[in-house]
């Protein structure tokens, strides 16, 4: 019974359809699509195609904000050595070499100074620049090998787009009436961003997740966490932005932070990356899973593992022992009793307060009285994120009338079985709930369950409701 879920990047190794239908089995919760490579009509057809082969499932589509792509180099890697000089020149659709690397944004190239670094990807190759002109000339400072189109890191003086940029603002509108559950925002770095964002896509049925990767978003997590629906740890980005020793300790702020809050916080980046090539991981890697998990997160995601690894069916079987073993040793009583309270303010405060203490009461009965399992009734999925936020040892069963909400809290920590039902009393909703559960095998008679409702007024979900019964 897996409680901290998976999301896989799609790419050209996984997208095949018996792929698709063995990373489902493999176990991922979560499809991740990224919008930065190939043209918009080609995106949004990967994304209904998916709809298509995967209606359950839940999909998050990843904008790329103001990030600068490379020239491609091709799915062969190419070595940069230590020393070595080259070239960067602007251009679209050009193919890079370890001569030169495409720069596929006008105007940043000449606005680099002598000394400025450059970050290739997620920082294992660096460049410094050496003379500036239309072209720049450059030399490597760390080696090592590039493929695909990687990101660019320029310095930040360079770079100050707001969000969305012109790109995701097209992006945005085309995504207006498609069918999917969460976008990935990059870059985020105020609450403004995000709210620029979502009042483009005008989709309230949308949760919206902040990629926290800069100074300005670590800085500004608080007011970040408040106004966004989920949270991501990009750790690609954040590593070449901040100093890579702050890293992991940042990754520890921002998952405390977010699930504070009752948000899905999925720590990302690197996570089994040997695995691209590689038939096992690193014993690193397998720590940093184990870690993440330690550290409360909701999922662990995968990139380049599944969207252009060798084996991406293996590579989510692998993650998924390394998380339910980690799973084995997560401090459950720890972690929900040293929980921080929730500061909030704005028109939604009350509904979340309520919802906060009624979870926090929820809570401290199952863990009292050893409860077997715990039922969130919902129609956003907020009662069952809120509760989720405690990580309580006994799984979650989440009931909703809503399809769009069921796919959603595939995302949320120890929700292990969603349920859709229309009815709406308490007495019917905790029969069917006790029905499923005896069904799966998660209860038996004479078993606690801690069943849970929201209510829904002036336009707030609130959770308002908290009852125990005893399995018959």
């Amino acid at each position: 019974m897996r409680r901290t879920k998976i999301v896989a990047t799609l790419g050209p190794t996984s997208e095949p359809e018996d792929v698709v239908k063995g990373l489902v089995e493999a176990g991922v919760d979560v499809f991740r699509l990224s919008f930065a490579h190939g043209d918009l009509p080609s995106n949004i057809e990967r994304l209904r195609r998916l709809r298509q082969l995967a209606p359950e499932m839940a999909i998050m589509v990843d904008i790329p904000g103001p990030k600068i792509r490379a020239g491609s180099f091709g799915s062969e890697p190419i070595a940069l050595g230590y020393g070595d000089e080259i070239e960067l020149v602007a251009g679209f659709g050009e193919t890079s070499t370890h001569e030169r690397i495409y720069v596929e944004r006008d105007g940043v190239i000449s606005a680099l100074r002598a000394g400025d670094v450059i970050h290739i990807g997620d920082g294992g190759v660096s460049l410094e620049i050496v003379t500036t002109g239309t072209t720049a000339k450059a030399r490597i400072i760390s080696g090592g090998a590039v493929l695909g189109k990687p990101g660019l890191s320029f310095p930040s003086s360079i770079i100050n787009d707001r969000l969305p940029t012109p790109e995701d603002r097209e992006r945005l509108e085309a995504l207006r009436h498609e069918d999917f559950e969460f976008l990935a925002v990059s870059f985020v770095r105020s609450a403004f961003d995000m709210i620029a964002v979502r009042s483009v896509l005008s989709r309230e049925d949308v949760l919206m997740m902040a990629k926290i990767e800069t100074a300005e978003g670590v800085e500004n997590l608080a007011e970040i966490v408040e106004v966004a629906d989920a949270i991501m740890v990009a750790r690609g980005d954040l590593g070449v932005r901040m100093p890579i020793e702050d890293v992991p300790h940042l990754q520890k702020e921002i998952v405390r932070e977010g699930i504070r809050f009752a948000r899905p916080v999925v720590v990302a980046t690197q996570m089994l990356e040997s695995m691209t090539h590689a038939r096992v991981p690193t014993r690193a890697e397998v720590t940093d899973v184990a870690n993440a998990v330690f550290d409360g997160a909701s999922a662990v995601m995968l990139s380049a593992e599944t969207a252009i690894g060798h084996d991406p069916v293996g590579v989510v079987e692998t993650m998924c022992r390394i998380v339910e073993r980690a799973e084995e040793n997560f401090p459950y009583q720890k972690w929900g009793s040293q929980l921080g309270v929730q500061e909030v303010s704005g028109t939604r405060s009350e509904a979340i307060r309520i919802t906060a203490a009624m979870t926090g009461a929820a809570w401290r009965a199952a863990m009292e009285e050893e409860a077997a399992a715990i039922v969130a009734c919902t129609h956003s999925g907020m009662t069952a994120r809120s509760i989720s936020r405690f990580r309580p040892p006994m799984p979650i069963l989440a009931v909703t009338s809503s399809v769009k909400t069921a796919r959603q809290l595939r995302s949320s920590w120890g929700v292990v079985d969603v349920l859709l039902s229309d009815k709406t009393d308490m007495n019917d909703l905790t029969d069917i709930a006790i029905a499923r559960l005896k069904e799966t095998g998660l209860v038996e008679t004479g078993d606690a369950v801690v069943i849970m409702a929201g209510s829904h007024g002036s336009g707030q979900s609130t959770t308002d409701t908290v009852r125990m019964t005893i399995v018959n």
